[in-house]
Order: C-alpha cells, then structure tokens, then sequence
C-alpha cells in the first residue's frame, strides 16, 4: 500500500473515532436517563423505553466500531494493514477505502459470509 493511500485511511479511522466519541458526550442523549415519574400515562413510558432501548443499541454499536477503529489504527502503526488475516493477501486499496476496518480481504470475506449461511 502507498503512504498516500495509508495516510488517506488513517485520517478517515481518526475522523470516524473523533465523531463516534464526540456523540457519546451528546447532551441531547440525556433521556436514556430520565425518571418514569415525568412521564404521563403508560404509552409515554412505553415509547420511551422504546427510545431508550433504540439509544442503547447504537452506542454498542457504535463501541464496537470504535475497538475495530483502534484494532484498526494498530495494524497502521505495525504495518499490517491491508493485509487479510485469513490468507495473508494484500486487501485491495478500494475495499479498505470503502471500510478500513475490514481484516479479510474480498474474497475470504465472502467465503466466510457463505460459511455463515450454512
């Protein structure tokens, strides 16, 4: 991989990670903590917990993203990156473009997908 190419997607995981943790300190998410006591009837208690329950499971996810970044960033500073974990071929530059997370290159990315299926 080229140093623009590996500078390109180190900028791209810093900025991804800098969003995920600047949402996590979002005032605005307040209500995952609010008091069922303000709340009038039990349709308002239900679509918050609804609400809550919508809220909780974007921040796993979005913390299992951030472990991926940082896994991620690692290979950058070791040198691996974009190379697969699976068969130790190089990945194709525009696969990590696209997600620079990714470990497995396109085709042991789907050879797993189809074990997974079975």
């Amino acid at each position: 991989m080229r140093k623009r190419e590996k500078e390109r997607i180190t900028k791209e995981l810093l900025k991804r990670r800098s969003e995920i943790l600047g949402q996590a300190l979002d005032p605005r998410d307040a209500d995952l903590h609010s008091e069922r006591e303000d709340l009038l009837d039990s349709g308002d208690v239900a679509a918050q917990e609804v609400t809550q329950s919508f809220k909780i499971r974007i921040r796993e996810r979005e913390e299992k993203l951030l472990k991926k970044i940082d896994l991620a960033l690692a290979r950058v500073e070791d040198g691996t990156l974009g190379i697969c974990e699976d068969c130790g071929e190089p990945i194709e530059t525009k696969r990590l473009m696209a997600r620079p997370v990714t470990t497995l290159c396109i085709t042991c990315k789907n050879r797993q997908e189809e074990d997974e299926k079975q």
